[in-house]
């Protein structure tokens, strides 16, 4: 099978231009072999192939990726690990549903806080929490104060904060009032990346900067680049988005470019005008029409505003420089006293949705398994999702699997052209719907 279509990274990511240059694993060259190959290394990959190495330690592991760790989306979203669902119903069901999710997201935050802990990965791991925040007192009456039943619901703790109390946290007044929960995690996303593909267990060969373009999956899977092959047995597809390049899950998935600005560090003046000593990270009540933010150990603000339709995955250059004049506008707006900060860096991540925001999770054939389709949620679902499948996959007994299974399997999403007109017009309705939440 060719495949067709392979990541394009480019060097705009800001969280990875604040590191200092990491050298590569080297590419494939070559014919090798292994015992299990994991194709793609971002959350889901590290976490498979980790697994795999613990679960298997007398058997070698191969893990590939088109580019390097940390440039990829994994390295590009806004640094969250989530522990609870943003909006949860208050059904029994519903209640359940949100009590699984958080057993996965908890299963994963600790296993990448012992990593992080363990292998001293320099990442800004901080366990800050999370603001979920309103706008307009529609979206307080809509969301947040919904939120804040099910959370009683849940037994979980929180804080509602608003006014003053709210301002004093984050800095800016243009929030009437948040939900702030403990749990979770901020890091810096690509640093975080990297850490965990440098410390790999000592069975675990990782491939970076070699794109697939042929599979084979007679007698085993057998994976070509242009400059090399591998073979395997065995293999666990974490190629999130690019899984049907492969053959798997065709027409389940929705590929939508997301945006980020980074500023530069704040100087000590501006610090003294922002008033606000301790990072912060905040989640909008609608995520079309609002704002993600962050405000980082190394004193600059994170703008995540912007959803475009990417079918192909990628993105015109013409596209950055609108986004970075429209990220400006919306700081100037939040930090009236910081105008004269400027946007450092500006960037795109591609991101993986299924209609019903199910992963796709499970045995693919008998000797292939698979953890994609985090749903913009990667840190966490990408990890749970990819050490639960080398769970699977080596028949190793884990109650989380029921778990994850809970999540359901992506739905087929409708045909060309109707699929692009569809997201087209509901991301118009969106945003125009929600325009009180901008």
């Amino acid at each position: 099978m060719k495949i067709k279509r392979i990541p394009v990274v480019d060097k705009t990511n800001g969280w990875s231009g604040v590191l200092t240059q990491r050298s590569s694993m080297p590419s494939l060259s070559g014919e090798h072999h292994a015992d299990w190959v994991v194709l793609g290394a971002g959350y889901a990959g590290l976490a498979s192939a980790r697994r795999l190495a613990q679960n298997r330690p007398n058997e070698k592991i191969a893990l590939i990726d088109a580019g390097s760790a940390g440039e990829n989306a994994s390295g590009r979203n806004s640094g969250f690990a989530i522990d609870l669902p943003h909006n949860v119903g208050s059904s029994l069901d519903e209640l359940d549903g949100s009590h699984r999710f958080i057993r996965l997201a908890r299963f994963a935050i600790a296993h990448l806080d012992e990593q992080v802990n363990q292998h001293n990965i320099n990442c800004d791991w901080s366990k800050d929490g999370r603001y979920h925040a309103a706008v307009s007192n529609k979206g307080v009456k809509a969301v947040l104060e919904p939120y804040a039943r099910e959370l009683e619901a849940l037994n979980e703790p929180f804080e509602w904060l608003s006014g003053d109390a709210l301002q004093q946290k984050v800095g800016t007044k243009h929030f009437t009032a948040a939900v702030f929960t403990p749990g979770g995690a901020l890091m810096n996303p690509a640093a975080l990346t990297r850490g965990l593909a440098d410390s790999l267990p000592d069975n675990v060969t990782l491939y970076e900067n070699s794109p697939v373009v042929a599979m084979e999956s007679r007698n085993g899977i057998q994976l070509s680049t242009h400059d090399g092959e591998l073979r395997a047995p065995k293999m666990i597809l974490a190629a999130n988005g690019y899984s049907e390049q492969f053959g798997y899950y065709p027409n389940k998935f929705l590929h939508l470019a997301a945006w980020g600005s980074l500023t530069r560090p704040l100087t000590e003046q501006e610090q003294a005008a922002y008033a606000v000593d301790t990072p912060w990270g905040l989640t909008p009540a609608n995520a079309f029409a609002g704002i993600t933010m962050r405000y980082t150990n190394d004193k600059r603000l994170l703008i995540r505003q912007g959803l475009n339709y990417a079918p192909t995955q990628s993105v015109s250059k013409a596209e950055y420089a609108k986004v970075a004049r429209t990220h400006k506008k919306l700081f100037d707006q939040r930090f009236p006293m910081l105008g004269d900060v400027t946007i450092e860096n500006t960037w795109s991540g591609i991101i993986c949705l299924s209609q019903n925001s199910a992963p796709g999770f499970g045995q693919l054939d008998h000797n292939v398994w698979s953890a994609v389709c985090q749903n913009a949620v990667g840190v966490t679902k990408g990890t749970f999702g990819g050490m639960l499948a080398a769970d699977l996959a080596c028949e190793q007994d884990n109650p989380l699997i029921a778990d994850m299974f809970s999540l359901g399997e992506p739905r087929t999403l409708p045909p060309k052209p109707f699929l692009g007109l569809g997201v087209r017009s509901r991301f118009a309705w969106e945003l125009w719907s929600n325009r009180h939440e901008a």
